[in-house]
């Protein structure tokens, strides 16, 4: 992470629209935006061009965590959306990145103003046993539809869904930020793609909690080889 005062190149750098893009979940037009908390300080570097496709230094923008601009430029119909980035970084110390996406198979659970269930084991594995809640509609930019974000979101889920909008994932680093959204993603899809073979069936609530101490036991013994 690059201090405050950074090039508008290493605030390109800064924000990792490419991790984002290579993962697929974000709509054809790449519509969407990033931001990474800038280490040690009261801002956070924003992706503020309309799209995270052939971003350049100028879309990247230094805003404060108060939601004024202090480097930059920040187009209006992302500066709309610049308070959802702060208030998560607000409330959660210990989130370095914010995702917002219309990757499309979430967005038709957003739009179909419906919750993600628990249908895969990695929602489980990555923080999300209940699956992903769904944050009522309200007009981009406003205090209600930043309440009702924070009125969806339970403890320690990295995710939510935007009421005919689209989806929001933060976590403490990009890495995790962009998995969560990659994961939410799948278990949206599989939904829909099993819909002709009966529906999902979300994984038992007993069995939730086994997935993710599963996976915490093989993160603890490491990488081996051979």
């Amino acid at each position: 992470m690059h201090p405050p005062g950074t090039s508008p190149e290493a605030a390109q750098r800064s924000v990792p629209r490419s991790k984002v893009l290579a993962g697929g979940a974000i709509s054809h037009n790449g519509h969407g935006n990033v931001s990474l908390r800038a280490s040690g300080s009261d801002e956070m570097f924003f992706s503020s061009a309309p799209s995270l496709r052939g971003l350049t230094a100028q879309g990247v923008a230094r805003v404060g965590l108060d939601v004024r601009l202090r480097e930059g430029q920040l187009q209006p119909i992302q500066a709309a959306v610049v308070a959802m980035h702060t208030a998560l970084y607000a409330d959660h110390p210990e989130v370095g990145c914010v995702i917002h996406t219309h990757a499309p198979y979430a967005t038709a659970y957003a739009v179909a103003n419906r919750p993600i269930d628990c249908w895969i084991e990695a929602l489980a594995m990555f923080g999300l046993p209940e699956g992903v809640p769904l944050a009522a509609y309200a007009p981009r930019g406003s205090d209600e539809v930043v309440a009702s974000i924070r009125t969806a979101l339970r403890p320690s889920h990295p995710a939510v869904l935007l009421a005919n909008h689209g989806v929001l994932v933060f976590h403490r680093s990009v890495e995790l930020a962009t998995l969560v959204l990659g994961v939410v993603e799948e278990a949206a899809q599989a939904s829909i793609n099993a819909g002709g073979l009966g529906g999902p069936v979300a994984t038992p609530d007993g069995m939730r909690a086994a997935a993710l101490q599963r996976a915490m036991t093989f993160e603890a013994a490491g990488t081996r080889s051979a």
